[in-house]
């Protein structure tokens, strides 16, 4: 959860926080290793890139861009696919059978696919990793938040609102959609740290951010071929990329024992 916090707060102060430009450039310093090496300099305490860039500066300016592409996709994602899910789930039948295959067929289709194309065919950007990702994820909310509804319409709860003459629109949103936000702040948790780790392999594939936008990504393919002589350029944003998915994948973990009764008692 520290973890966490420390992320949002860098990403947020990241222009307050950084000790450099992260886009200035001194072919001069370029390659200068961590302040505890030889030539290291507290100037630049993480070292510099290929085009003399202060890492620090650049991985605090790059976790801007993986807390907006995390924050932004599953937003986007989980209220779209938390609709299909509820409306699924609710009237089933045909409803449900086809609202199903299209979740099932978008769940087939490969994200980082999607992805390439769509760098190919209008070009690489924040929006376009947004687009790409976003348009396959909602499908898993749509499955998840299906299969709680439909285990809630069992309920008598459920049949009890219906008599009394409540319509769809007063049972999806008065009933259902209450009891699945446990289920839907555990799984948003979770896909903030997945979402991460996509963005990240779009941008190291040139499919994502597109440089001299500081993007952790990025960084580490811009540091795979010098690894033998400056480490540093791709091991301390793979290093930040780990920290934080895993912190989240803990942060979603812990949220659902928390919110689940039944892990609760064991």
């Amino acid at each position: 959860m520290s973890i966490i916090v420390v992320f949002v707060l860098v990403a947020l102060l990241a222009p307050l926080l950084s000790p450099a430009d992260p886009y200035e450039q001194s072919l001069r310093l370029r390659f200068r290793p961590p302040v505890w090496e030889e030539r290291g300099s507290w100037a630049n305490p993480l070292g510099t890139d290929r085009l003399g860039r202060d890492m620090l500066s650049r991985i605090l300016w790059g976790s801007r861009v993986s807390l907006a592409a995390g924050v932004v996709t599953v937003l986007i994602a989980s209220a779209f696919g938390a609709a299909i899910g509820l409306v699924a789930g609710y009237y089933g039948g045909r409803v449900d059978a086809t609202l199903m295959r299209v979740t099932d067929a978008t769940l087939s289709f490969p994200v980082i696919l999607l992805a390439l194309i769509l760098a190919v065919t209008v070009g690489p950007s924040f929006t376009n990793v947004v687009i790409a990702i976003a348009v396959i994820l909602w499908a898993r909310y749509a499955r998840v938040i299906r299969g709680q509804v439909l285990t809630l319409m069992q309920l008598d709860f459920i049949a009890q609102a219906r008599i009394a003459g409540a319509g769809a629109w007063r049972v999806i949103t008065r009933h259902l959609l209450p009891n699945t936000l446990n289920t839907l702040v555990v799984l948003v948790t979770l896909q903030i740290g997945y979402v991460i780790i996509v963005e990240a392999s779009l941008s190291f594939l040139g499919a994502g951010i597109p440089p001299p936008t500081p993007a952790w990504g990025s960084m580490i393919a811009e540091g795979r071929d010098v690894i033998t002589i400056a480490w540093w350029v791709s091991f301390f944003p793979g290093l930040v990329i780990l920290l934080v998915v895993l912190a989240f994948n803990l942060l979603g973990d812990w949220l659902r024992d928390t919110l689940d009764p039944k892990l609760r008692q064991l």
